[in-house]
């Protein structure tokens, strides 16, 4: 998340700035009591608020915020039933590490943990390990540290050595929590770049970056750039023909934030998870195609072999003996609930309509836009729900920073952005089909689209001159 740095200007003690009055109407019986200034924004009040004013204040300037569910950006969960809202709403004072104090929500989280483990095909669901967490980061994270102390083991006669720095190889295109991994770790990252129409990792790219010093390969199930999948197997298959030669074993991670919640229901003859001997581990995001709002996110390792005890920490706490493995120790228990929830509600066919319903509205409005001839798609919604396009070659007028700046005066929220190395001549607009984009939705954004780019088509050029600063989309 970014930092804030604060109080902005004008600062709240400058008696020249004295900001205007609240509604009278916000207070109490008396629409006048105590109500001649405004509470100050960047320090504690001197003196408390009425519930309701107070209420009002925050509400009222979280409407400037954008319409979650017309942010066609992000890939968390914008839309649950009211039943698990409900639910959430019961369990939101738990403390999820307080697990003798809740067990029935510890008893859930370990359910859901082997649900998991049988939707991903471990061989020996009783021998897998997992948990939650708050997010696919954390859960990255977890399982980075996992690959690290698995490589250290292996090699304790050669590191710590200053000579020696482990190295973990990945696709440019991974989550900025790899990146953070790896330098929050001391990790190298060692990253296969983009090359032509192949916008993901290639697997014997990978492979020749692989060395004694490999940690582990990552695989992404699911990019965030264009929606497609990286092909595990295939990677698997070049890191075994890689160790007939070297003998070098090395371990994939499969990150699968959002691909790891669709393939096993809508594509159940791909291997990309535990059927694959090479993959140790696997991540997920809940709060993704999951279903369930942030922030919940699941990492699970074949067996325990996979995951070193030492890593474990078993924690006398509360009077209980505590099992833990997280990066944060207090959170809410609401979404570890609303998961299981959600697991209950739906059952495998119920996910396996609600995510083809989800690949159905992006492929359809995929071939929309394709449709438009002022657009050159870069995937087609057929593996995430998830589609990419770019303006065409004889679009001269404007970009695709035009097009999203002038989307989101409609109150759409369509990103733009410019692609890593080595293809940053190459600038997007992605759209991310979630349960709660209805078709109907995807009707108005086309007739949206159909209506802004007459006048597009007429500008002299594009208007955007600072394509960073474009668009506040970043992966």
């Amino acid at each position: 998340m970014p930092l804030h740095h604060g109080p902005h200007p004008p600062q709240d003690d400058d008696r020249d700035r004295r900001r205007l009055a609240v509604n009278p109407f916000h207070a109490a019986a008396d629409p006048l009591g105590g109500m001649t200034e405004a509470p100050p924004t960047h320090r504690i009040p001197d003196t408390p608020l009425p519930p309701e004013t107070a209420y009002r204040l925050v509400h009222d300037e979280l409407m400037l915020d954008g319409n979650a569910r017309l942010n066609l950006a992000t890939f968390v969960t914008t839309w649950m039933e009211p039943q698990a809202g409900v639910l959430m709403s019961e369990c939101r004072d738990k403390n999820m590490i307080d697990k003798d104090e809740y067990p029935r929500t510890a008893e859930l989280e370990r359910r859901c943990v082997a649900m998991l483990a049988g939707l991903w095909h471990a061989p020996d669901p009783e021998a897998v390990v997992g948990c939650s967490t708050t997010g696919s980061s954390e859960a990255c994270m977890l399982a980075g540290m996992a690959l690290k102390r698995r490589w250290a083991a292996r090699n304790g006669d050669r590191y710590p050595a200053k000579d020696v720095r482990p190295n973990l190889v990945m696709g440019v295109n991974v989550q900025v929590c790899w990146e953070k991994f790896c330098t929050f770790w001391e990790v190298e990252a060692r990253q296969v770049p983009m090359e032509g129409d192949r916008f993901h990792l290639d697997p014997q790219a990978a492979a020749e970056l692989c060395d004694e010093n490999t940690i582990g390969v990552v695989g992404i199930l699911g990019s965030t750039f264009d929606g497609s999948y990286e092909p595990v197997a295939d990677l698997c298959a070049a890191l075994d023909a890689l160790q007939e030669r070297t003998g070098l074993d090395i371990p994939v991670h499969v990150d699968g934030a959002s691909g790891a919640m669709v393939a096993p229901f809508l594509d159940e003859d791909l291997f990309w998870d535990f059927r694959l001997p090479r993959v140790a581990s696997i991540n997920t995001s809940g709060h993704k195609y999951g279903l369930v709002y942030p922030g919940v996110g699941w990492a699970l390792w074949r067996d325990a072999q996979a995951l070193p005890e030492e890593l474990v920490f078993r924690v006398n706490y509360l009077g209980g003996d505590m099992p833990t493995f997280a990066l944060n120790f207090s959170r809410p228990g609401a979404q570890v609930v609303a998961q299981y929830y959600t697991f209950l509600r739906l059952g495998r066919e119920g996910y396996r309509a609600v995510q083809q319903n989800a690949r159905d509205i992006a492929g359809s409005l995929a071939r929309r836009v394709a449709a438009l001839d002022d657009f050159r798609l870069l995937t087609h919604g057929e593996e995430l729900p998830v589609f990419a396009f770019t303006t065409a070659d004889d679009v001269t007028a404007y970009d695709v920073f035009d097009v999203s700046r002038r989307l989101r005066e409609e109150g759409w929220l369509v990103p733009a952005y410019t692609f890593p190395p080595h293809r940053e001549d190459l600038s997007v607009l992605r759209v991310v089909c979630r349960n709660g984009f209805s078709a109907d939705m995807a009707d108005l954004l086309v007739e949206d689209l159909e209506r802004l780019l007459p006048e597009l088509r007429r500008q002299p050029h594009p208007l955007t001159r600072d394509k960073g600063a474009a668009t506040g989309f970043h992966h």
